[in-house]
């Protein structure tokens, strides 16, 4: 399985993963989704990125499988 690391801009987006998946548990991924559909619809650009990559973060996080080299 191969999934490319997300990007991330800087620490708050690691925090806010860790803020959903504390109170969202395994739908802290969905959770994420619905915050960045919202900014969308907003028309918010940067805020539905930011949560786009919050939510590649989250499902990178729970999987099991190592994806990368490992140091």
């Amino acid at each position: 399985m191969h999934l490319p690391a997300p990007f991330l801009t800087d620490r708050d987006a690691v925090e806010d993963a860790h803020a959903l998946i504390c109170m969202h548990g395994e739908e802290a991924g969905f959770a994420a989704a619905a915050r960045a559909e919202q900014y969308r619809v907003l028309g918010n650009h940067v805020h539905f990125a930011r949560w786009r990559q919050i939510e590649r973060l989250i499902t990178y996080l729970s999987v099991e499988d190592i994806l990368d080299t490992v140091h």
